[in-house]
């Protein structure tokens, strides 16, 4: 009988695992605005959804750190879902207190940019798999804007 549910066990694992799941990548991170006591960076990211009906977006976390430092991290509840056999393109905004960058100077006095690395998580709700996380990073630089920028 164990033979039976490890043979059982071990067909169902191999088949889940050739299921066709979503696949994401970030497009882009920059700066959107600028308010009185942050900035905040918006994060583009494009998702495939291979099935035929939409998926529903659980959550988006996020975090976004320089210089090995946590800057800035949260939490998307509920994005929305993702649209059947199509690409949906999803923007993340995420809020960077002016203090944090006030003390991320160092490098900011060389070039005027921040050197980030944006970690997200993705977790969408799979018929009958359940919730699946894609793990999604991306590494670069924001250049700030400047003082014309703001005006």
């Amino acid at each position: 009988m164990a033979q039976f549910l490890d043979k059982a066990k071990n067909f169902v694992a191999e088949k889940i695992g050739n299921i066709k799941k979503p696949e994401a990548t970030v497009t882009d991170v920059s700066f959107k605005s600028v308010t009185r006591d942050s900035a905040i960076v918006n994060a583009k990211i494009s998702v495939s959804n291979p099935y035929s009906t939409s998926i529903p977006i659980c959550e988006i976390s996020y975090t976004l750190k320089s210089a090995n430092r946590e800057i800035a991290s949260g939490k998307m509840p509920d994005p929305g879902s993702l649209k059947g056999n199509d690409t949906t393109l999803l923007e993340v905004p995420v809020k960077v207190p002016y203090s944090i960058l006030l003390s991320l100077a160092r490098d900011l006095a060389k070039d005027w940019d921040i050197d980030y690395v944006l970690v997200l998580d993705l977790t969408v709700d799979l018929p009958i798999i359940g919730n699946f996380t894609i793990p999604l990073t991306a590494k670069g630089e924001l250049k700030l804007p400047s003082f014309s920028d703001l005006i």
